[in-house]
């Protein structure tokens, strides 16, 4: 198949030049782009009008780009980080430096999250109770602080 590209580089959809708006090719270039742009923190907003499309279109084309938005600053520091250790492995002394920098910038992070207990980790969330459990629960655990709570306690002890 012959695909023409435009000056932008960006391929030329069928019809265009016809009736109605071409449809929006999604490129590797394009996601590679929008996973940068994530992880600057950019809103969808922002990311479609750097793209010249709409905020649907972008919903539409980049779903799976979209989905992974809080990994997108991992993903593109580790990339990142494998180009400069290929880089690094090959002689370049340029990106030994830069790798040792980000080497740096890493243990730097990781131990200012430990020595304020961050866990760089998400916690595991203990279940939500529902109604009926959570009332269990305080029946059988009263406040001894109260007269009554004094005697619920009393009685639920064991003999």
């Amino acid at each position: 198949m012959d695909v023409n590209f435009d000056l932008l580089g960006d391929p030329i959809p069928e019809g265009w030049g016809k009736r109605g708006r071409p449809q929006h090719i999604a490129t590797t270039e394009n996601r590679n782009k929008v996973m940068m742009l994530l992880a600057f923190g950019w809103n969808n907003e922002r990311i479609a009008r750097a793209l010249g499309i709409t905020p649907p279109t972008l919903r539409r084309n980049y779903f799976r780009e979209l989905r992974v938005k809080d990994e997108a600053r991992d993903r593109v520091d580790a990339i990142l980080a494998a180009s400069l250790w290929e880089q690094a492995k090959s002689g370049n002394v340029g990106a030994i430096k830069e790798f040792r920098k980000v080497q740096e910038r890493n243990d730097m992070m990781t131990a200012h999250l430990t020595a304020h207990g961050k866990n760089p980790e998400k916690p595991i969330k203990e279940p939500k109770l529902g109604k009926k459990e959570r009332a269990l629960l305080e029946a059988r655990a009263p406040d001894t602080g109260t007269e009554i709570g004094d005697l619920m306690a009393q009685r639920n002890r064991p003999n």
